[in-house]
């Protein structure tokens, strides 16, 4: 166990009134920038019913025709994204002075706001290259602020053991009293890496008004106290009720587990590819201030 492993043993999480699933959902190939190979698992026709989230893709290859393109410069607006690398290594350069290499465990945490161009290009040629993007959305009084990135090598990550054996990368917000590399008070989002052992249970503590999601990337679980099977490469969203406490699953052979939760913002969304806002002017906008250089300045 690493020096930065917290074991919990006083501050499990108690939860007497778990979330079930609502429903399951299977993600949908595709690609981006210039031909990446990935899995869009959260797709715009969810964003409302996991507001404050926008997008979640999923990339795992060991060809490199699959990856080797990257992300050239493109714009954002209105939104931030979370890109969490499992494995392989990327590059990072942006239009606010933004740079770092994301590696195995590390996330970038970028704040697009009011505009940012950026690029996300592999350092690597051959080898395994997997991990993920979330997009989580800004309310509308924050969406024209100031673009900045944050770099988290793996090391920076704080991590927990729960007594009953699961390891919990602590990404964005807390977990069985420990505080994550990131807080956002304004959607207050929760970003847990969790490995469990076959048999292994796991239980978070949440509002019953956050919207929340798991995503199996490894093996399979069962959700809630009617014990719902999810496999790989299915996301569960959890259904939200006043009289639920939290969510608990449990590794039925041996799983890793993206949990997503968040605070709605609950305010329209209006998106046009790599823009977010709150209404069509605003979009129209953004693109004449991409058209005119004045998207980033």
């Amino acid at each position: 166990m690493s020096m930065k492993t917290i074991q919990a043993q006083l501050a499990a999480e108690v939860v007497a009134r778990p979330r079930e699933v609502e429903r399951t959902v299977t993600g949908v190939a595709t690609s981006d920038g210039a031909g990446v190979k990935l899995t869009r698992v959260l797709t715009n026709t969810l964003q409302h019913r996991l507001d404050p989230f926008l997008m979640l893709d999923s990339f795992r290859s060991d060809d490199p025709n699959d990856y080797i393109a990257g992300f050239p410069a493109h714009p954002h607006r209105g939104f931030e994204t979370v890109t969490y690398m499992i494995a392989g290594r990327m590059r990072h350069q942006d239009s606010s002075g933004g740079e770092g290499l994301l590696e195995n465990g590390g996330v970038q945490w970028m704040t697009a706001a009011r505009g940012v161009i950026h690029s996300e290009m592999p350092e690597q040629e051959e080898g395994v290259m997997e991990g993920f993007q979330l997009w989580l959305n800004l309310p509308a009084e924050a969406k024209m602020g100031a673009a900045s990135y944050r770099d988290f090598p793996s090391e920076a990550i704080p991590e927990v053991r729960t007594d009953a054996g699961a390891l919990v990368r602590v990404i964005a917000g807390r977990s069985h009293g420990v505080a994550g590399a990131v807080e956002r008070p304004l959607t207050e989002p929760l970003v847990l890496d969790i490995h469990l052992p076959a048999g292994t249970r796991f239980t978070q503590s949440l509002p019953a008004d956050y919207n929340a999601f798991v995503y199996v990337y490894r093996g399979e679980i069962t959700v809630g106290a009617r014990e719902e099977r999810v496999c790989e490469k299915r996301m569960a969203i959890l259904a939200n009720r006043a009289d639920n406490d939290g969510m608990s699953l449990r590794a039925t052979s041996d799983a890793r587990v993206l949990l997503v939760a968040g605070r709605p913002l609950r305010e329209a969304i209006v998106q046009y590819g790599p823009f977010v806002m709150n209404t069509r002017e605003e979009i129209e906008q953004a693109l004449a201030d991409y058209r005119d250089g004045k998207l980033a300045a």
